[in-house]
């Protein structure tokens, strides 16, 4: 049966990046008008874990959870619909263009990617591969994703690997633990292969012009509205109810909870629901200069009920156990830093060698915590006090007993997390002025790398199941073969094949792009690997 999409009404349960980006491509590539258009979202704000805000914790100060970068060749479909939205400043360039001419003045080329336990900058350009190493990752490309199972990445790689500068680069530069997914580490080293001689530096890596939430979330959003698309905030989607063809599934109500109460909407011939499942943001808590982040266990937020409920309709529909049952291999911890003084910013620009939006990220090797920090371009909120500037980190191993902060990462404050940064840096002469001008805000985060967790196929659904007729899942946790979760561009992927599926759009979806079949870059990338 073919859909007028004049006629057609979207129903997008969440208004995370897949589900503004679903709105989008919509209106611009299917023609169904905006005002047919709603977006249901529990929270008061769209974007999902692209946020950038006030902190919960202290008044006056900034946060944000995570960081992105983008890359150009990898992030098509990225390039693909943000070539359409006007950009927050200008409404005659759009945020693709804003990101080039940007890019094109701050070029990224870091100079101190690693550090060691003596604050000494490392030769990371040498990434310490020995003929097993590279044994050992040949063997894993040559293996099929069926062959590698429900594997971890250390079943695969000796002890040597793992210590590697280049295992240290790109485990945090995509956020990997050893005990993750090799599936989901063999789609990385094939979707990013042209990264690989770039690693030591970041300098394929295009960033936005200020936090993702300003440059693209908040432009995305006024288009939309500028479209009619209605925005229901404070609207949870409970449940779905479906029918029982197999052959022909269709989503036929949504059962709603808001403030007046729980409601349903029904689904007639002309409707679709696109549902987003799961979140690696859910349950996030905040701590301060002198409180803890608590982990949260026990999924409180609704994050991940509603999958929950669906997938206990369909054994199609996914298992999201698998991605929210072990917080302890998902959980990690960042921190951002309001400095009401230009101390640090100016001792960071010294240390590294690069000015501000120039540098990458340092990771502190041997750091207990395994942390990471980078200064990104200053204001890095529209919205940013003159005489404030921002920093942004991580740790990766946040139970372990800190170096100079004789506790764990996850139980340590604001004041003790920069008290343990500072140190690692080897900065201590200027510590007590640090201390007394930056704020800090730290966001625990239980399933922030959840979607790396070992899997096998049918633990992660398809966009549009066999047989649906009007409902597709949204999201990091669906399955599109060959491409990789953690990354804007999977889910604006999921957005734009549901939609053209659905509505039959006469456009090609831009391919994947398949590094190892260009020359120039498998030679790049052998060459790093034998350096």
């Amino acid at each position: 049966m073919t859909i007028d999409p004049k006629k057609a009404h979207l129903w997008i349960v969440g208004g995370g990046i897949a589900g503004m980006a679903t709105a989008a491509f919509a209106i611009r590539d299917a023609g169904v008008p905006g005002e047919n258009i709603h977006i249901l979202e529990e929270l008061g704000h769209v974007g999902g874990a692209m946020d950038a805000m006030d902190s919960p914790a202290i008044r006056g100060a900034m946060v944000t959870r995570g960081a992105r970068m983008f890359d150009e060749e990898a992030y098509q479909l990225t390039w693909d619909l943000f070539s359409s939205i006007p950009s927050l400043e200008d409404p005659d360039v759009t945020v693709r263009q804003e990101m080039l001419d940007w890019n094109d003045k701050h070029e990224t080329h870091g100079n101190t990617r690693l550090a060691d336990a003596r604050h000494q900058i490392l030769n990371a350009a040498d990434y310490g591969l020995n003929a097993r190493d590279r044994f050992e990752m040949t063997r894993m490309l040559a293996l099929s994703e069926k062959a590698l199972g429900a594997r971890r990445i250390e079943d695969l790689f000796s002890a040597h690997f793992l210590q590697t500068n280049f295992w240290h680069m790109w485990r945090t530069t995509f956020a990997f633990q050893k005990w993750h997914s090799a599936v989901e580490l063999r789609r990385y080293f094939l979707r990013f292969v042209q990264e690989f001689d770039n690693l030591s530096t970041l300098s394929g890596v295009r960033r936005t012009k200020y936090n993702q939430n300003d440059s693209m979330i908040v432009p995305l959003q006024r288009w939309l509205v500028a479209q009619g698309v209605d925005v229901r905030f404070g609207t949870r989607v409970t449940d779905v109810d479906f029918t029982s063809s197999p052959q022909r599934r269709r989503a036929t109500c949504l059962h709603v909870a808001d403030s007046a109460g729980s409601s349903t909407i029904d689904l007639g011939q002309n409707d679709f629901a696109f549902l987003t499942i799961g979140s690696i943001v859910a349950d996030t808590s905040y701590g301060g200069n002198d409180t803890v982040p608590p982990l949260v266990r026990d999924r409180v937020d609704g994050g991940w009920s509603l999958w929950e409920e669906l997938a206990k309709k369909a054994p199609d529909f996914g298992r999201p156990n698998t991605f929210c049952g072990n917080v302890d291999e998902s959980k990690w911890e960042s921190f951002t830093l309001t400095m009401h003084s230009d101390t640090l910013i100016k001792r960071w620009v010294e240390y590294t060698g690069n000015e501000l939006g120039t540098g990458a990220m340092t990771t502190l090797i041997d750091s207990a915590w395994y942390l990471s920090a980078v200064v990104v371009a200053q204001p890095h909120f529209v919205n940013q006090p003159e005489g404030t500037y921002t920093m942004w980190g991580w740790g990766l191993e946040i139970d372990n007993e800190g170096d100079y902060v004789k506790m764990k990462m996850s139980q340590a404050t604001g004041t003790e997390v920069l008290t343990e940064l500072i140190h690692q840096f080897g900065f201590e002469d200027i510590l007590e002025e640090v201390l007394a001008t930056t704020d800090v805000t730290t966001s625990m985060m239980p399933y922030a790398s959840a979607l790396f967790a070992r899997r096998v196929p049918g633990d992660r659904p398809k966009v549009i199941p066999d047989g649906a007729q009007n409902f597709a899942f949204l999201g990091q946790f669906t399955e599109l073969p060959k491409d990789v979760v953690f990354t804007v561009e999977y889910s604006i992927h999921g957005a734009m094949h549901a939609v053209y599926e659905f509505f039959g759009v006469d456009r090609q979806i831009p391919p994947i792009f398949q590094g190892l079949h260009n020359p120039k870059v498998v030679v790049r990338a052998l060459q790093s690997a034998f350096n």
